[in-house]
């Protein structure tokens, strides 16, 4: 069992908030201190100062014109509506639907039995269908949802289902893609400005693309099947402005296990979560996807980045279809807005059983791990290898794992990723060599795998209490499999060194 770990004081001076501004007051300093000046943004008086105001300018068309955010813009465009203010409930048009094999025979029966046996969906190509989670097991009934989402998609001509049907080699699947979050990524579904459903709540992953992307239920995702639209409310806006240079020892991971332990995993309750500042702008997409993709363990409705020419060339050769950009008015009013100075984070860990449950690093080296699993929407990316990897190489080479590691890529295009690109700095190597150089166990199938249980035969997963450090999102009881399972989350760097030593362990003891 685990050695408990000091909670971490991580909420210090680096991390300052400033509630109910307005957008153009966001070149403040970053020593601004705290306001509160609305009983729905903090009840808890943390300082007291008269809130700055901008100058009211005339306006030009004999009506005031109120700034919106981004996530704002998204729902006027989308429910044809000329401005909008949170909590309202608009009518909006879909553009994507995803559903995969653990909702879509649910949304599917919903669909069925609202608008008849014989109904066709509104339009068959907007909806995408990814198997992913209960895929490489023996379990029947795990089998009979992807044989009703295949039948369902030849039915009703669905233009994107990305079938398997070969489970005993994922390579003779051509269109099998993987995890549906990574996937929908990779093959263009993502775009700028607007509105991605899916019936998972780590959908928010596409908001790095500057979308609207969130979770549904199945009954919204029937009625959505049949419609194209679905009521929702404008979520107020919280923004997150980081700036500095990312050290190079940190990942996005540890900027919202940052984040998270700082709010709490209530703390976003039906919010947008907005990223800005210089360092989100130097961050990759796999590195935005990431930021995004945990806004849900915060309670977000959505997370958001506004798109840039990092967005634009990632989806150069990923769709050619039109999108539009949005961005957050100068006038735009956010909820509050947290500044963080990147340059004194240091690397963290979630400890069971929350993932607001933040220690740092370092503070947890007497805790003994029994495993450590790289995988997940979270962690499973081409990139979060590439960081394990350069973790594997600085120990010198001749460094060997010492607890199981295993390594889950998320989708196909990863899996051959890892067996194909040579690691910067290692000689030509690829990341499949160097995990065979420490003894980690051969990357896998692509899929969700253990970071969703699953059933008894779900490679990875844990069927006894063990402890273990995950890339992956959640570390609540039984997340992983045995409810007496112990689950740090922290970063591909972080997993690479803990599973170097068998001990939760902060990377810079081989990174520097």
């Amino acid at each position: 069992m685990a050695t408990s770990c000091s909670i971490s004081s991580a909420s210090s001076s680096f991390f300052n908030k400033i509630s109910q501004k307005d957008g153009d007051q966001y070149a403040q300093p970053s020593f601004a201190i705290t306001i509160s000046t609305q009983k729905q943004a903090s009840r808890k008086i943390l300082s007291i100062m008269t809130p700055q105001t901008s100058e009211r300018k005339p306006s030009t068309t004999g009506s005031v014109k109120t700034g919106m955010t981004m996530t704002e813009k998204i729902f006027s465009r989308a429910s044809e509506k000329s401005n909008l203010i949170p909590g309202e409930n608009v009518w909006v048009n879909v553009d994507t639907l995803m559903t995969h094999d653990v909702c879509g025979p649910g949304a599917i029966g919903v669909f069925k039995k609202e608008f008849g046996n014989n109904a066709k969906v509104w339009d068959c190509e907007k909806i995408v269908i990814i198997p992913d989670h209960y895929i490489f097991t023996s379990d029947e009934r795990a089998n009979r949802n992807v044989d009703i989402i295949r039948d369902f998609s030849n039915e009703q001509n669905i233009k994107y289902f990305y079938d398997i049907t070969d489970r005993s080699n994922f390579k003779a699947n051509p269109d099998y893609k993987g995890v549906c979050h990574i996937a929908l990524a990779q093959e263009g579904h993502c775009r700028p400005g607007e509105i991605l459903l899916g019936t998972d709540s780590h959908t928010c992953t596409a908001g790095a693309f500057g979308q609207f992307a969130t979770g549904i239920g199945n009954t919204d995702a029937g009625f959505v099947l049949g419609t194209g639209k679905l009521l929702l409310k404008v979520p107020p806006t919280l923004r997150f402005v980081m700036d500095g240079e990312m050290p190079d020892y940190l990942l996005a991971k540890d900027l919202i296990l940052q984040i998270i332990g700082e709010i709490s995993v209530s703390g976003a309750t039906y919010k947008a979560m907005e990223f800005v500042g210089t360092t989100v702008e130097s961050l990759s997409m796999e590195e935005r996807m990431t930021l995004c993709n945990m806004v849900v363990e915060a309670g977000g409705k959505n997370g958001i980045v506004p798109a840039d020419a990092t967005t634009f060339k990632y989806l150069e050769d990923k769709t050619s279809m039109p999108y539009e950009p949005v961005y957050s008015d100068a006038q735009a009013r956010f909820l509050s807005e947290y500044r963080i100075d990147v340059t004194k984070l240091e690397p963290l860990v979630a400890k069971p059983h929350s993932p607001d449950n933040r220690a740092l690093a370092r503070e947890c080296k007497d805790v003994k791990l029994d495993r450590v699993y790289i995988g997940s929407c979270t962690g499973g990316k081409t990139e979060d290898f590439l960081a394990a990897a350069r973790v594997f190489l600085a120990s010198s080479g001749n460094g060997k794992v010492k607890v199981p590691t295993f390594i889950v890529p998320a989708t196909q295009k990863v899996w051959m990723d890892l067996y194909t690109l040579p690691v910067p700095g290692s000689g030509g190597k690829t990341c499949s060599q160097i995990f065979e150089q420490v003894g980690c166990d051969s990357p896998r199938s692509p899929s969700c795998g253990a970071c969703v249980g699953g059933p008894l035969d779900n490679y990875a997963r844990m069927n006894e209490p063990q402890v273990c450090l995950s890339t992956t999102n959640r570390n609540f009881p039984g997340r992983m499999g045995h409810k007496a399972g112990q689950i740090y989350l922290a970063s591909p760097y972080t997993a690479a060194a803990s599973a170097l030593t068998g001990f939760v362990t902060d990377p810079r003891e081989f990174l520097h």
